[in-house]
């Protein structure tokens, strides 16, 4: 009987993956991505990795045989794609199934923020609806606004389609204009904010996103802007946040991802003008179960047909056999 191909998982992914695996690859289990935890020898047998999380360069130029790095997550900054690419290594993502969850995720936390639904919830708990009465008129609402999608990828197209149907308008900025929406483009994310009073975050983790919502973006959006990020905590400044929030410079904010997970700066959750949540927009059963059985196809794809199903732009490989 041949030897099955040999795929290393490093660290926790989600069990469904490894329960679609187990019966068709021989698959081996270290702590973390530390090629201090895989000898040369072992190294030297791996073909595949499925991963949730960091891949780094080191990892990758630590087996010599790998082919293909299946990702689990959309967004995939984690895994050095360059340094697999040079090696013509796949780099594989979890794209698409993924996008409504986000989205709804994104107008919940979007209605969270305007219309403060945890707080109500909470006076109804706390017994303050029967003790103090009603709770407070909320200052802001959907009503009359206008939306600006910063990243009009799919899932910013998945958002768009819900914003809609609030009678919201939408417009919106990326690298380049799209010629297949209706929505208003601007050429620049300072341009965006000063046209818009909701700012949605919808962008990857790289070195051009690093930051931008600055405190400049958010003087933009102006005293009755709020900003919504469900993208990556790396696209805002975190600090020029807090002042914007605590100076009423914008009116309130959602966040469901962070600079420095699962570190919440005190300054963001000592305000009462923010929503915040653990960075739970994909963190259903059915989404984290699609996503997973993708991760497990991938692999399948590859080795059995030649080829993945969900390969990075950076990594548009085939299989070199014999």
């Amino acid at each position: 009987m041949a030897a099955k191909t040999r795929i290393l998982v490093p660290g926790t992914i989600r069990e469904r993956v490894l329960d679609r695996l187990k019966d068709s690859f021989d698959l081996v289990r270290i702590e973390r991505p530390d090629p201090a935890l895989l000898a040369r020898s072992e190294a030297a047998s791996i073909a595949g990795v499925a991963v949730s999380g960091s891949f780094d360069a080191a990892m990758i130029e630590h087996l010599p045989a790998l082919e293909i790095i299946a990702s689990f997550g959309v967004g995939y900054d984690g895994v050095d794609a360059a340094a697999a690419s040079r090696r013509g290594i796949a780099v594989t993502n979890t794209p698409d199934v993924l996008n409504d969850e986000v989205a709804d995720t994104t107008i919940g936390l979007l209605l969270n923020t305007v219309r403060r639904f945890p707080q109500a919830e909470a006076w109804l708990r706390d017994g303050r609806w029967k003790r103090d009465g009603a709770f407070p008129l909320t200052p802001l609402s959907l009503r009359g606004r206008k939306a600006g999608i910063y990243g009009l990828g799919r899932i910013g197209m998945a958002i768009a389609e819900r914003l809609k149907g609030f009678g919201v308008d939408i417009a919106y900025h990326t690298r380049r204009p799209r010629d297949d929406v209706p929505y208003a483009y601007y050429p620049s994310l300072l341009e965006l904010a000063g046209a818009v009073d909701i700012l949605i975050a919808i962008v990857p983790k790289t070195p051009e996103t690093h930051r931008t919502i600055n405190a400049e973006v958010l003087q933009a959006l102006g005293p009755t802007g709020v900003l919504i990020n469900v993208g990556r905590g790396w696209t805002v400044d975190e600090d020029a946040l807090a002042t914007a929030l605590r100076d009423e410079v914008i009116a309130a904010a959602g966040l469901d991802v962070f600079y420095d997970e699962p570190n919440v700066p005190q300054a963001l959750l000592d305000l009462p003008n923010i929503s915040l949540l653990p960075h739970v927009a994909s963190a259903s059963v059915a989404t984290r179960d699609a996503m997973a059985d993708l991760v497990a196809d991938n692999l399948f794809a590859w080795f059995d047909r030649g080829a993945a199903l969900t390969p990075v732009p950076e990594t548009p490989f085939t299989r070199k056999t014999g």
